[in-house]
């Protein structure tokens, strides 16, 4: 049974940012890699697209999304779906940490502009 129980799920650390890797490749999932991630208070957000279709799910916490040049808030309990190719950052402006679950399906990459594709590791 692929069951990835919190306490065995991966840490990855990055600037300003830990993220959890749940589903994924290495852990049995096929079609979807799925996250948990906390962004840390005053982390500024990097602009970036991804290939696919990607799905965040708010826990706790409140950011500022900005996509298609629009910014908003993104608070716990909100869903934020970002499409394919649109670059969009997520920044947490205030002193307390943000929480989201992210989706993203298997085989997707992210792009900085101007940059080289990348997948996250906890997405592997």
């Amino acid at each position: 049974m692929p069951l990835i129980k919190s306490a065995d799920a991966p840490t990855f650390q990055a600037p300003l940012m830990t993220a959890v890797g749940l589903a994924a490749p290495s852990r049995g999932s096929t079609e979807n890699s799925v996250w948990r991630f906390t962004m840390h208070p005053g982390n500024p957000g990097h602009a970036h697209a991804v290939s696919r279709e990607e799905i965040f799910v708010a826990v706790s916490g409140r950011a500022r999304v900005t996509i298609d040049g629009e910014t908003r808030d993104f608070c716990g309990g909100d869903a934020l779906v970002v499409p394919a190719e649109t670059v969009f950052s997520i920044a947490v402006p205030g002193d307390e940490p943000f929480e989201a679950v992210a989706i993203l399906p298997v085989g997707a990459y992210a792009q900085a502009p101007g940059g080289d594709p990348v997948s996250p590791p906890w997405a592997q």
